[in-house]
């Protein structure tokens, strides 16, 4: 895959995924951990994040940070991940061989990123 064709496809994932945080705001905040703050508002600005991370890899003065951003963003999402793991109220419905491969899997999205740093 080409750089811009794999930076345009990470691109739209993040900001669909930002996106989605609008649309169904529910989904998100049943999955965050009980230990953090204010729910409604960290569902909100890592939908923004996600968005403008998204933007960012499609403008090249802003490739690097956005891909260092993308990185700092998933590191921060493991605990969500972990914490899914943590109970079943937690796991949201999902079964856990799937919350289990999400972990790696932001591991290999991250690697993703990395690789189109130059």
């Amino acid at each position: 895959m080409t750089e811009p064709t794999g930076l345009y496809i990470m691109a739209a994932i993040y900001i669909l995924a930002g996106i989605m945080h609008f649309v169904r705001p529910k989904m998100y905040l049943r999955i965050m951990p009980r230990y953090l703050p204010n729910h409604k508002a960290l569902v909100f600005w890592s939908g923004v994040t996600e968005i403008l991370l998204g933007v960012g890899l499609c403008i090249p003065t802003m490739k690097t940070i956005a891909i260092y951003g993308i990185i700092a963003m998933l590191s921060v999402f493991l605990l969500v991940h972990f914490y899914m793991l943590s109970s079943e109220k937690a796991a949201a419905g999902f079964p856990k061989w799937i919350l289990i491969l999400r972990i790696p899997l932001q591991f290999g999205l991250m690697y993703w990123a990395w690789i189109y740093l130059n």
